[in-house]
């Protein structure tokens, strides 16, 4: 569901006249902040292209392409993940759980050619300690250029991974689907087939399943299971065990959960927990 932030907590958004915004000269910056969980970044777009990521913590991005011409994707980032977010794209974040949240703003001359929408890049240890090493402060121009363009070479190359679940516009889009979509993710838990989903909105399976190709570019299995691993990703965090964070996601088993997580992830779900709950 989604959390109210009060307006005291509102984190405000860059600038262009902020001493973080990237140019040609300079086309790589690095801004890092702690910030508790429940911090919100309201909806907003930049002229140049964002990299969100955080060095410890989980964040969720929602992010709609350039142009707003279709629905949102939202985002759930572990600390191994972060989100490209293209110029001109709308976005917003919310802390799931504190971060050391360390963005990267990029500018449009450095975007790699085809970049046009936003992605999930796997965090190699070497971007990571790339990162670390061009938020240092004082740093010679020689050192920073050089770093800068290491960056830029390793996001060129970061693998990418499907993992967001889009949802249809809330206007333009057919209202069954965004029903559908909707129900599923106030019931992860629910093990209702496609057919038994599209019943319940006044719609057939065979209808539902062209929707979900033709408006969000998936089927709905792989949709359910984006939407599962933004389920089960904040629960894991926050050191739930994995057998209840697995029954709460809808799965009958723990093996069959993992087995899920581990071909999207490239790791088991305990490897993604924090520690238990005092």
């Amino acid at each position: 569901m989604p959390v109210t932030v009060p307006r005291a907590s509102r984190a405000t958004p860059v600038g262009d006249t902020d001493p973080f915004t990237p140019d040609r000269a300079r086309p790589v910056r690095v801004r890092s902040r702690t910030m508790p969980a429940d911090t919100h970044f309201d909806p907003h777009r930049h002229a140049w292209a964002q990299l969100a990521y955080c060095a410890t913590g989980i964040v969720q991005v929602t992010a709609a392409a350039p142009g707003d011409a279709a629905g949102e994707v939202t985002y759930i980032v572990p600390p191994s993940r972060a989100v490209w977010i293209a110029p001109g794209a709308r976005h917003s974040v919310h802390v799931l759980e504190d971060a050391q949240f360390r963005t990267l703003y990029i500018d449009d001359s450095a975007t790699p050619a085809g970049w046009g929408g936003c992605r999930v890049l796997v965090v190699s240890p070497l971007l990571r300690e790339l990162v670390h090493a061009l938020d240092a402060p004082r740093l010679p121009q020689p050192r920073q250029d050089l770093l800068t363009r290491l960056v830029l070479d390793e996001l060129a190359r970061a693998a990418t991974q499907p993992l967001g679940v889009p949802m249809p516009p809330a206007q333009g889009g057919d209202k069954r689907l965004r029903a559908l979509c909707e129900s599923v993710l106030r019931a992860p838990a629910e093990r209702a087939t496609l057919a038994q989903w599209a019943a319940d909105v006044g719609a057939s399976e065979r209808t539902m399943a062209r929707l979900f190709r033709d408006e969000l570019g998936t089927s709905y299995q792989q949709w359910r299971q984006q939407a599962v691993l933004a389920h089960a990703l904040p629960l894991l965090a926050r050191g739930v065990p994995v057998s209840h964070v697995a029954a709460a996601s809808g799965y009958a088993s723990d093996s069959a959960f993992t087995a899920m997580f581990k071909a999207a992830m490239g790791q088991p779900p305990s490897a993604l927990q924090g520690r238990a709950p005092a």
